[in-house]
């Protein structure tokens, strides 16, 4: 959940509620904080000696979970992006009290007032994390970035490495950052666009009161910082995935695009918002028109990634390209080990490889079944965000019984006409009949009550 905040903790009494329904566990087994407090001492001892380079984190604020830090230097005319990745293979081992553990969460799961970690903080937060207060074992990417972009691998190696700064997007200063870090990062937009890629970093929602003291959510768009920063494990990403190709082996972050029913959704969705999207433009042309700072913009961006198809993992496939859509190409997931289960072994695979050495047989074992346990872990980190959405929506309206709105139908279905309000980021399913979607009606808001996130309107034009 790091696409909606709760500084001032509005939402405190709902979130208990979530976190007791759905099982969202506080804490560990104690087996599993034991093992993770004896990994935890274990010393680097296959690790090149990296501690003269200049390695930064760039995060958010409060972060202390960091799986990557970076530094980058010049090439010619390419720049050389060095991303260490928290190295957590080497604190945990196949089949030890933290893995089993691991595979029971899949993910870790955030809400706005906290997290259920995948590991515990002795490492997650402690001797794994590349924290600036001593050195840590990584396992570096080295990723060549050419002029026009494109991204490939020159080496990955296990280092020790020493962060110099933990960086935050919120207060981090151009000089802070390595030279380079700009033009790296916008090389990779400018290989997206030449991709047609239709990734699109929404805005993040914060949770607030305005001046009657009521609940309001508002739309913070991405920092420069942050963009740029998820440029480079981007970058990395697909340089680890064209690796696992040309050995045709691995893991897959793999998508399909919206089908045509979602896009004739998302068409009403941005007519109800009042903005124009011409007939022969896709929804990735008319994606990067949009302005996040723009209240309706940016609200639309929260719909598109509401109404995908969802993104899911797949083993090399020597019959099936695997395909990111928002991508545009073969994408894997190597940058955030210490919140993805699937990573860490995405990881070791890539770290054979480029060293010239088999993928291990169990890391292989697992790229089939990680699918099916990292689908699990997703829909129930999904069934966790959806849930804190609805709550935030109902909130938002809460105290406003009796109001009228204008809203737009997007769609029907059996529980009856799928609404978007054109003034508020709020979707709802009201009963109406006779009606088709883009529709245009005024609903009267019925009950909004928090406890049970429920939402109710009747149509009364």
């Amino acid at each position: 959940m790091k696409m909606l905040r709760d500084p001032q903790c509005l939402l405190a009494d709902g979130l208990a509620q979530l976190r007791q329904q759905f099982q969202v566990p506080d804490s560990f087994p104690p087996a599993v904080l034991a093992a993770a407090e004896v990994a935890a001492g274990r010393q680097p001892s296959e690790h090149a000696d990296w501690l003269d380079r200049a390695f930064v984190t760039l995060d958010p604020a409060g972060s202390t979970d960091l799986d990557q830090a970076f530094a980058i230097e010049a090439a010619g005319a390419d720049w050389l992006l060095h991303y260490a990745i928290a190295d957590v293979g080497w604190f945990v081992t196949h089949d030890d009290p933290l893995d089993r553990e691991a595979w029971a969460r899949g993910v870790t799961t955030y809400l706005p007032d906290g997290k259920a970690g995948l590991y515990p903080p002795a490492l997650a937060e402690g001797a794994a994390s590349l924290l600036p207060d001593g050195p840590r074992p990584a396992v570096v990417f080295t990723v060549r970035v050419r002029p026009d972009g494109v991204a490939a691998l020159d080496g990955v190696t296990r280092a020790v490495i020493r962060s110099r700064a933990k960086l935050a997007y919120e207060t981090v200063r151009e000089a802070d950052l390595p030279p380079g870090f700009a033009e790296v990062a916008a090389r990779i937009g400018a290989a997206e666009l030449r991709r047609a890629a239709a990734r699109v970093d929404p805005p993040e929602q914060e949770v607030d009161r305005d001046a009657l003291g009521r609940f309001e959510l508002r739309l913070r768009p991405l920092l420069p910082s942050e963009t740029h920063n998820a440029a480079l494990s981007l970058a990395c990403n697909l340089a680890v995935a064209d690796l696992l190709l040309a050995h045709r082996t691995g893991l897959f972050r793999v998508m399909a695009g919206p089908d045509a029913w979602a896009e004739a959704r998302l068409r009403q969705t941005a007519r109800a918002f009042g903005l124009v999207w011409p007939d022969q433009a896709t929804l990735a042309q008319f994606e990067r028109q949009l302005d996040p700072r723009d209240p309706r913009h940016g609200a639309f961006m929260l719909a598109v990634r509401r109404a995908g198809q969802g993104a899911s993992y797949a083993p090399y496939a020597a019959e099936q390209l695997p395909w990111h859509a928002a991508i545009a190409a073969p994408y894997a997931h190597a940058t955030a080990p210490l919140r993805r289960l699937a990573d860490r072994y995405v990881i070791e695979a890539a770290l054979a490889l480029a060293n010239g050495r088999p993928v291990p047989e169990q890391i292989s074992a697992a790229f089939a079944r990680l699918p099916a346990t990292m689908q699990r872990a997703e829909a129930r980190a999904g069934q966790v965000e959806r849930a804190v959405v609805d709550l935030a929506e109902v909130a938002l309206l809460a105290g406003r019984e009796g109001e009228v709105f204008e809203a737009v139908v997007t769609d029907l279905g059996e529980a009856g006409a799928r609404i978007q309000l054109c003034a508020a980021p709020v979707v709802a399913r009201t009963p109406t009949d006779g009606v088709v979607p883009g529709d245009r009606i005024r609903v009267r808001l019925e009950a909004a009550d928090p406890a049970r996130r429920l939402l109710r309107f009747a149509r009364i034009g």
